[in-house]
C-alpha cells in the first residue's frame, strides 16, 4: 500500500520531462527500475508483453533525447494498446517518485538491433533519465486540463476521476469520456482524428491507470469488465473502452 500511495500523490504533480541529463543511471537505480517492471499489473491478463531498457544509441527521434528508454512491445490482441497505456503509466509515475524524470514519445523509432530484441510488436517508449529541469508541478492550477464537468456526466465518483482528468496524453488530447453511477464507471474514448488512433487507445489506458491507483489508494476494489449493453448507447462520437466496477 506503501507504494500506491507513492503513486497516489505523485499523479498530483508529475508532469512530462523533456530535458535530461545526458549522463546514464547508475546500474543500482536501472535495477531497481527492472525490479518494478515485473510488478506492472495489466488491465487485461491475457495479452503477452515485454519492455526492455534501450540506451539512446539505438533510439532515432526528433524529440528531445534521454539517456535511457523503455521501449515496449506487446502482442496485438484486441485492447493491446489500452493494455500497454495502463501498464506504462505505472511505470511514469514510479520513475516520477524516485526522482526520475519520464516522457512517453510515440514518434520514435528502434535501431533494427533493438527491434530484434523481442519477437512482439513495438508500441512505443517511456523515454527516461535524471531531469535537467523542474521535476514536479508546484501545483495542480499548472496542469493544462479540461474541466472535470467535461469529461464525465455524472456525479459521485470525482475522487476517481479527478486523477484521471490529470492523466498526460498525446498532444494533450485527453480524448476520454466517462458515464456511469455510484459503483460503476463506464469509460470511453473520442472518436480518433488524423494519425491519432493508437495513441488515443494508449492514452485512455493511462487515465484507466489513474483511476485504478486513485480506488487502491481509498481501499476499493477494481474489477474491468465490459458490457454489451452498454455498447448500443455510448455517448455521440465515443468508443466504448470498458466498464470499471468499484466496490
Amino acid at each position: 500500500m506503501t507504494e500506491i500511495a507513492n503513486l497516489y500523490e505523485t499523479i498530483f504533480k508529475r508532469k512530462s520531462v523533456r530535458r535530461y541529463d545526458p549522463n546514464p543511471l547508475d546500474e543500482k537505480t536501472l535495477a531497481g527500475i527492472l525490479s518494478f517492471l515485473n510488478t506492472l499489473k495489466p488491465l487485461y491478463g491475457g495479452i503477452k508483453t515485454e519492455v526492455k531498457i534501450v540506451p539512446q544509441k539505438n533510439v532515432w527521434s526528433l524529440q528531445p533525447k534521454a539517456p535511457h528508454y523503455l521501449a515496449v512491445f506487446s502482442e496485438t490482441k484486441d485492447g493491446y494498446l489500452t493494455n500497454v497505456g495502463f501498464m506504462m503509466q505505472q511505470m511514469d509515475l514510479f520513475l516520477s517518485s524516485i526522482g526520475i524524470g519520464a516522457c512517453w514519445q510515440g514518434i520514435p523509432k528502434l535501431s533494427k538491433e533493438a527491434l530484434r530484441s523481442s519477437n512482439l510488436k513495438f508500441v512505443i517508449v517511456l523515454a527516461f533519465g535524471r531531469p535537467a529541469e523542474t521535476l514536479y508541478r508546484k501545483s495542480i492550477s499548472e496542469f493544462k486540463r479540461k474541466p472535470i464537468e467535461q469529461i464525465r456526466d455524472f456525479a459521485g465518483a470525482d475522487e476517481l476521476l479527478e486523477p484521471a482528468r490529470l492523466a498526460p496524453s498525446a498532444v494533450n488530447n485527453q480524448s476520454w469520456f466517462f458515464t456511469g453511477k455510484e459503483g460503476v464507471i463506464h469509460a470511453y474514448c473520442t472518436k480518433p482524428k488524423f494519425l491519432m488512433g493508437a495513441w488515443i487507445r494508449i492514452d485512455i489506458g493511462i487515465a484507466l491507470c489513474h483511476i485504478w491507483i486513485a480506488a487502491e489508494h481509498f481501499d476499493k476494489n477494481v474489477e474491468f469488465i465490459n458490457n454489451e449493453k452498454v455498447l448500443s448507447s455510448h455517448p455521440k462520437g465515443c468508443h466504448y473502452i470498458g466498464t470499471l466496477s468499484i466496490k
